[in-house]
């Protein structure tokens, strides 16, 4: 390995990037402590903000060693495609209509658990929404499990260890629960191309493995916690005045599905996001309040993840080249709590002559790993800004997510190994 200065001032500062996730709570106090220059603080405290300010320091970093054109050639380079849909796809699948849809659905097929009561509806949002994830791609189930949790979970007291084991296992099932296809999950979509693995494919290798590890995750978080969601109030029917007409719920799953159907072009999908807010801004007695600004702050997160993952290729693929198969799957399950598990199988789908035995490891180990951190998968950081909310001081302690995920992952781990 020979870096460049950049790249290993780079490799600096996401070093930097990784540890400020990790004390964002710090900062969170610091506001509370420091009156004074509270919204610095709160600044530095927003997980959302992290990797765009680190990635600002890189640009300037840049700009002073190898100089503005280089350095605005390097950023004009980046993808941020997967940013861009991340936004529209949560401003439009956290709309009233979209929202009722699902919620109806889930209310329906909880009836027909053999548990009861909160703990029914429970498990079909952990369960069902992240498999959900594989047709309306992973960002758009995890906007729809957190809004759905946050009104019927979060909203109530439960303890702070129903929030975090929820919060895990959310993370866990979204990851694994959008590769029963081979458009859906961001890791997936890197190879699928150049592998030639398509949703037959997916479904056969990946799919039933991630669904059975979904249902297992959702079931044992509500047997564990089936007392305090017993205790939960039952889920109230929608009022009249806020009920949505069923033309104007087919629009927004049209518009949701357009998105969809055009993920990879950003002019299309970004227009179609134009069109829905002027449809929700002509239908606003329909509406609740859009998050715009969670969906924005995300995209900002994804697009700093962008930037200054772009420079971390020098040490990321000779260390997973290095690897043999069953250590391949470790290794990627570990790494993908520092990096984002797309960028891994992206670096894999680069290197030519991988058996079928590493591509699978490599892809499945990045897939389990995608619960671990917030930067662990893209969607994880949509699932924090519309939950964070709920924990004291509005932050999430990164230890408490990752002792929280890990027996989800362990759930998913032992599926793509031993099955």
């Amino acid at each position: 390995m020979s870096p460049t200065t950049v790249e290993l001032i780079a490799a600096i500062l996401f070093a930097a990037a990784i540890a400020h996730t990790f004390a964002t709570p710090f900062f969170e106090r610091l506001a509370h402590a420091r009156p004074a220059h509270a919204g610095l603080w709160e600044l530095l405290g927003e997980v959302e903000v992290v990797f765009g300010f680190w990635a600002l320091i890189l640009f300037l970093a840049m700009l002073a060693f190898v100089g503005t054109g280089e350095a605005v050639r390097y950023v004009d380079t980046r993808d941020f495609t997967e940013p861009l849909f991340v936004f529209a796809i949560m401003v439009i699948a956290a709309s009233r209509p979209v929202l009722q849809a699902a919620a109806a659905l889930l209310s329906g097929l909880a009836r027909v658990l053999p548990m009861r009561g909160g703990a029914a509806y429970y498990a079909c949002v952990l369960a069902l929404v992240p498999l959900l994830g594989s047709f309306i791609t992973e960002p758009a189930a995890m906007t729809l499990g957190a809004l759905i949790l946050s009104a019927r979970v979060f909203a109530h007291p439960v303890s702070d260890r129903l929030k975090y084991a929820t919060l895990g296992t959310l993370f866990v099932n979204v990851s694994i629960g959008g590769t029963l296809t081979s458009f859906a999950a961001p890791p997936v979509l890197m190879v699928a191309g150049k592998w030639g693995w398509d949703s037959a494919f997916m479904l056969g290798a990946f799919g039933w493995k991630a669904a059975l590890a979904v249902t297992v995750n959702a079931a044992g978080a509500a047997f564990l916690f089936r007392r305090e969601l017993a205790a939960l109030p039952p889920v109230p029917p929608v009022a009249p005045e806020a009920h949505v007409p069923l033309a104007l719920t087919a629009v927004h799953l049209a518009f949701l599905g357009a998105v969809v159907a055009a993920a990879h072009h950003p002019p299309i999908f970004i227009g179609v996001l134009l069109l829905f807010l002027g449809v929700a801004h002509a239908y606003q007695e329909h509406q609740d309040r859009l998050i715009l600004r969670e969906a924005m702050l995300v995209a900002f997160f994804l697009a700093g993840l962008v930037v200054l993952g772009g420079q971390q290729q020098w040490w990321l693929e000779p260390l997973l080249m290095r690897m043999s198969e069953r250590a391949v799957f470790f290794g990627a399950a570990c790494l993908t709590a520092f990096t984002d598990n797309a960028a891994l199988t992206y670096l894999g789908s680069l290197v030519d002559g991988l058996s079928d035995g590493f591509k699978y490891a490599l892809v499945a180990g990045a897939v389990t790993g995608g619960g671990l951190t917030v930067i662990a998968n893209a969607p994880n950081p949509a699932g924090l800004a519309i939950l964070r909310g709920h924990f004291a001081d509005g932050a999430v302690s990164p230890l408490g997510l990752l002792v929280a995920a890990l027996p989800p992952t362990l759930v998913a781990a032992l599926a793509f190994l031993l099955l």
